[in-house]
């Protein structure tokens, strides 16, 4: 099944998420739909609040699709180390449209668990790492929007209200 994407403005996306506590088939699903609805809309990573459900998992797919092998599960993750930083242009698929320039950490090492409730770690680095940080973000009621400038922040949302207004965000 395909999630419609959760767009900024809505209360889900600037809530922290809830711990899944129950590994069953109907995780499973979710995991498989989320995937979908990920490539559906042209995404590397979602977030379960970004289609509307309050829980902490997040999908990521950096190859889109090329490498089977690539695609990540991540339920109830933990940043558990950061080296360096780097800034680079970002974008959400909640905040379509829109992207600005995010500094992050360039390593990353993550902890969550799979479908199935066992735990693995992870090292990234460059687009993985951003991924991952972008990600567990959401799972924190966090967005991109809020690491970047006061400034940009104001205008994006004066832009988004504007296309509120117009009828053309919904």
């Amino acid at each position: 099944m395909i999630y419609p994407i959760v767009k900024f403005g809505n209360p889900v996306l600037e809530k922290p998420a809830e711990p899944v506590t129950v590994f069953d088939d109907q995780l499973k699903k979710l995991v498989a739909d989320m995937f979908e609805s990920m490539y559906e809309a042209h995404g590397v990573g979602l977030a379960a609040p970004q289609i509307g459900i309050s829980k902490r998992i997040a999908v990521i797919d950096i190859t889109f699709k090329e490498d089977p092998n690539a695609k990540l599960v991540l339920i109830n993750p933990e940043i558990i180390d950061t080296e360096g930083k780097i800034s680079d242009t970002e974008g959400c698929l909640s905040i379509p449209e829109f992207r600005e320039n995010v500094t992050r950490a360039k390593k990353v090492t993550v902890r969550a668990q799979d479908a199935k409730g066992k735990f693995w770690e992870k090292t990234g680095e460059e687009l993985l790492a951003r991924a991952f940080q972008h990600e567990i973000d959401h799972l924190s009621g966090k967005l991109y929007i809020h690491r970047i400038s006061a400034l940009k922040r104001d205008l994006m949302k004066r832009k988004i209200r504007k296309l509120e207004r117009a009828g053309e965000w919904k």
